[in-house]
């Protein structure tokens, strides 16, 4: 028997944040559908409230689309100003929990609260206090999952969303993780995903029933972690120092694409994309990479490297179209492109006895 405790960690969530923060602030703006971006042909949707989601509205959908969905949506430009303080507020409460928090982005982070810094009675209670400041604090609601691993905490803070929290135990984790679709699965992209569905993988029981030597056959380096996943199994810790290499948006066409306009049409929103996250969280790299997936599945990157951190988003989408049109004259279509960013520099950092997991 081993005497190593049971972990316990929570995966806070925020809802809908950015647009949730743009209601907070503006009373008119609340129980409306809010896309937090911009309108226009080449605008793209960076948040949405839930009033909007309901219409199908997304992040990363084209401003036309998202409007063609709901005419009544209200566009508001970000203020990633605001959003970083609030997410430093909610940081500090964290802090006040645990050492061990590794944020994910403004508006969510993992926080290991095995050592019970507040000697409350349970994991559970400790979200619930949680969220509780979170709201009392900030006026703004939080979601939470509660697990023994990283990997079903994200898994259970979506599973009672908005304004809810759930946890998975370890008798519990492996069954649970059978019944849901690999879809939902972090980590299981949606090629990824369709490409499970080509080989009959479509719930984790799919998944664990295929041996490893098919999952590395099929998956690569990628395999072990699905092997584990479907278990219920991910050994990795909480890590406060884990720096971020690179961040990247892609799409795939409904079609392959030979026209100029409507590949680089693509290519603007995923630098939208990009240039959304890296401010809202004033991480800027000094490379961006563009990559292409051609329709025989051959794929190209071509990049660009300066001393200095692309830090507008105008210079982004530039150095985006410069870099696929040095593509052209296609043989081929192309399926898929995407636009990533990496050698950050960070501007800003946001920075007993035991618990029982259950509730």
């Amino acid at each position: 028997m081993s005497d190593t405790p049971v972990r316990k960690i929570i995966h806070i969530d925020m809802d809908a944040f950015f647009a949730s923060v743009e209601q907070r602030d503006d009373p008119g703006l609340r129980g409306k559908p809010v896309a937090v971006g911009y309108a226009g042909p080449r605008g793209v949707v960076a948040a949405a409230s839930y009033e909007a989601r309901a219409f199908g509205v997304r992040s990363a959908l084209p401003s036309v689309t998202a409007m063609r969905r709901c005419a009544e949506l209200i566009f508001v430009p970000p203020r990633f100003e605001v959003y970083r303080a609030v997410s430093a507020q909610i940081h500090a409460i964290f802090a006040d929990y645990t050492e061990l928090i590794q944020p994910l982005s403004l508006d969510e982070a993992y926080l290991d609260v095995t050592a019970n810094r507040r000697g409350i009675d349970t994991a559970w209670a400790t979200a619930k206090e949680i969220r509780a400041r979170i709201f009392e604090e900030t006026g703004l609601t939080a979601s939470a999952g509660i697990s023994y691993n990283k990997f079903l905490a994200k898994l259970a803070s979506d599973h009672r969303k908005p304004n809810g929290q759930f946890a998975v135990t370890p008798d519990m984790g492996e069954a649970w993780v059978e019944g849901l679709p690999v879809a939902k699965f972090h980590g299981v992209g949606p090629v990824t995903a369709d490409k499970m569905k080509r080989l009959g993988i479509e719930t984790g029981a799919d998944l664990k029933a295929k041996p490893r030597q098919f999952l590395a056959a099929n998956f690569g380096s990628s395999a072990d972690w699905y092997y584990g996943i479907a278990r219920g199994i991910d050994e990795r810790p909480v890590d406060p120092n884990r720096e971020r290499k690179s961040s990247g948006s892609e799409t795939t066409f409904d079609r392959d694409l030979t026209e100029p306009a409507e590949i680089e049409a693509g290519v603007l929103r995923m630098a939208d994309d990009v240039a959304a996250w890296c401010e809202s969280r004033s991480m800027f790299g000094r490379t961006v990479t563009v990559k292409a997936k051609f329709a025989d599945f051959r794929q190209v990157t071509r990049s660009r490297t300066r001393t200095q951190p692309w830090r507008e988003a105008d210079q982004l989408r530039r150095a985006s179209v410069d870099l696929i049109r040095s593509l052209y004259p296609l043989t081929k279509g192309i399926r898929l492109v995407g636009v990533i960013v990496s050698n950050f520099e960070r501007e800003v950092d946001i920075s007993m006895p035991l618990l029982e997991l259950e509730r």
